[in-house]
């Protein structure tokens, strides 16, 4: 699937509740189906800066696609970091560097957020475009 089919799907998961406490444990269980992150990757260099919470994301390249892994140690960051690792994971630099993550502000979930979550979460996808860039460069 193509990153803009897999943001619909999540949109359209999303869009079956109204209420926000829905939204937030439909997150929450998102996050809890996340892969744990193996101790080995939890690192300082994988550590997310600008998050409120302890943010973890590794990147490895197979086969010309990036797969993201990553964990949290907040509930509800552990939900955002698996969307992100399910939107992005899988593709290639070009399509992660080049996506338009419209599904976030369609969701409502960058209004929802606190202030800190939300840089949190800038964090996060500034880090994946950089691996993405990376990965790229390492290419050429």
């Amino acid at each position: 699937m193509t990153i803009n089919e897999l943001q619909d799907e999540m949109i359209e998961q999303f869009s079956q509740f109204d209420d926000w406490m829905d939204k937030y444990a439909l997150l929450i269980d998102m996050g809890n189906s996340l892969e744990p992150l193996e101790n080995e990757y939890k690192t300082p260099q994988n550590l997310i800066e600008g998050c409120q919470s302890r943010v973890w994301l590794d990147a490895q390249m197979k086969d010309g696609k990036i797969y993201f892994r990553g964990d949290s140690d907040a509930v509800l960051v552990k939900g955002i970091v698996y969307l992100l690792i399910h939107v992005l994971s899988g593709h290639t630099p070009d399509e992660i560097l080049n996506a338009d993550l419209y599904c976030i502000d369609k969701i409502g979930l960058r209004e929802h957020l606190s202030p800190t979550r939300s840089n949190g979460l800038v964090a996060m996808l500034k880090q994946m475009k950089m691996y993405a860039l990376a990965f790229k460069s390492k290419q050429e």
